[in-house]
């Protein structure tokens, strides 16, 4: 019995995360009504308050859920590359390009720092950055990189790459931006290297 009523919440939180995703892209986070959003998954604004508390609780839902998703992504892409450093490169590349995709864009780009705040500080940043402190690590044991400190370093290499992808977000030329900001990202990231390359 306990085991289904686990399911049906799960199932409940999954339609109102879907349905506020698929709300927030195209309304934006504003303008998302709960009542229209909860009315299209044929649940209550009861449910949406019990499973998150508010519409703020909503949209750190969704943001997680999304950045979860990039991380995943950009990973799958980085451990693609075959090489520990090309990886961790394609990796900050991948995750800067995504600037460019209208639901990142909008729910964790635009909405997502006005209304929950620093997304250095978001719980789900937190798993990315560990990722990349591995990396890392793995090249400073390589002896491919310069004697610098793992959690520094990674935590510059994401900061970089997220605040690439907010200033894309904000452009008004997202693409000319972006040709900018994975130059510039890749220059950086390659003064960390014992040797040029």
């Amino acid at each position: 019995m306990a085991t289904r009523r686990s399911e049906m919440m799960e199932e409940t939180r999954g339609k109102l995360i879907q349905a506020a995703r698929k709300a927030f892209a195209e309304k934006g986070y504003a303008n998302a009504s709960m009542d229209d959003l909860t009315a299209a998954v044929g649940l209550t604004r009861g449910a949406l308050y019990h499973n998150f508390g508010d519409k703020r609780g909503l949209l750190q839902a969704v943001v997680d859920r999304i950045d979860g998703e990039m991380a995943d992504r950009a990973q799958a892409i980085g451990n693609a590359a075959g090489d520990e450093w090309a990886g961790l490169l394609a990796e900050g590349r991948a995750y800067i390009e995504m600037a460019l995709e209208p639901e990142v864009q909008r729910i964790v780009l635009l909405d997502g720092p006005a209304v929950l705040g620093d997304p250095s500080q978001w719980p789900s940043q937190n798993s990315c950055l560990q990722a990349t402190i591995a990396k890392v690590e793995r090249l400073l044991a390589e002896g491919r990189l310069k004697p610098v400190d793992p959690e520094a370093a990674a935590r510059l290499l994401n900061g970089a790459a997220l605040n690439a992808a907010l200033w894309i977000a904000a452009s008004k030329e997202p693409e000319k931006v972006l040709a900018k900001a994975l130059e510039a990202f890749r220059c950086l990231a390659s003064g960390l290297l014992s040797e040029p390359g």
